[in-house]
């Protein structure tokens, strides 16, 4: 594992940790790879019951590192028939590039994530920020959709989960602008979930008591509200079925009605 991300796993809680602490967590080429690998490690990990993701020193992610962007302005346009190469290739089976896998394996992660953001997370950071299920935020954290200052898109599934969260024309409106939004400002509008001062500590408090649920069950909700406004209703609510009788009867499902009624912490196994 690359020194770029840190993981620390205890009570199937995952504490990830972007570790470029003198750069504002700047991502560059091995950070993309980092992320990627770290998502892809804790996903395969059936412990792991909820994920908060944070960054080290004085904020979550001050967005693409400045060489890595210089690299990229210097280089010639990629092939109308070509995937761009670098952080623009894609492996195959893959509907992402390595760019947005960095973000999007926090999304199709199986267990709950949660993104605790202090100081900067712009552009790269706040697509990663908004990749996760929930996001807790410090007051005056600073949140950007920056690449139209550089004449530029978001291009790390932010296009597609900034609106999810924030309704078309907000979304519109701070990618048209790039405008600075506070934490409070974030969840007045829905971009993040709630505030507080430390958001790292309450990302922790709510990953653990996430962590003490059926994981099966955690899995199947997640499951299918990230399907709602997707798929056709009559498709959603077959989901709805499918793994409500999935769960039922379940070793998990009977030790959280046991444990509830013996008035006794669950203790369930990892999940499917």
């Amino acid at each position: 594992m690359s020194d770029r991300v840190t993981i620390e796993i205890t009570g199937g809680v995952a504490d990830v940790r972007l570790n470029r602490p003198d750069k504002l967590n700047a991502v560059d080429t091995a950070m993309f790879h980092a992320l990627v690998e770290a998502g892809e490690s804790i996903k395969a990990d059936r412990s792991v019951r909820a994920v908060v993701l944070s960054g080290a020193g004085r904020g979550f992610c001050a967005g693409l590192d400045l060489e890595s962007f210089q690299q990229m302005a210097g280089a010639p346009a990629p092939d109308a028939s070509s995937d761009g190469g670098g952080i623009a290739s894609r492996e195959e089976g893959r509907i992402t590039n390595l760019a947005q896998q960095a973000c999007y394996a926090w999304t199709e992660m199986p267990a709950a994530t949660i993104a605790a953001v202090h100081g900067a997370a712009v552009g790269a950071g706040i697509q990663l920020a908004l990749s996760t299920d929930i996001r807790i935020v410090a007051p005056d954290a600073k949140m950007s959709v920056l690449e139209i200052r550089w004449g530029l898109v978001p291009d790390m599934t932010g296009t597609q989960m900034l609106p999810r969260l924030v309704g078309l024309d907000v979304a519109k409106e701070l990618a048209f602008t790039g405008r600075m939004v506070s934490g409070e400002e974030a969840v007045k509008i829905g971009l993040a979930t709630r505030v507080a001062d430390d958001p790292h500590a309450a990302a922790m408090e709510l990953a653990h008591e996430i962590a003490g649920k059926n994981p099966n069950a955690v899995k199947g909700v997640k499951e299918l509200l990230d399907m709602a406004g997707r798929v056709p209703l009559a498709d959603a609510f077959k989901a709805e079925t499918k793994t409500m009788m999935s769960l039922i009867g379940s070793p998990n499902n009977v030790e959280a009605v046991t444990a509830y009624f013996e008035k006794r912490d669950p203790n369930f196994t990892d999940r499917d």
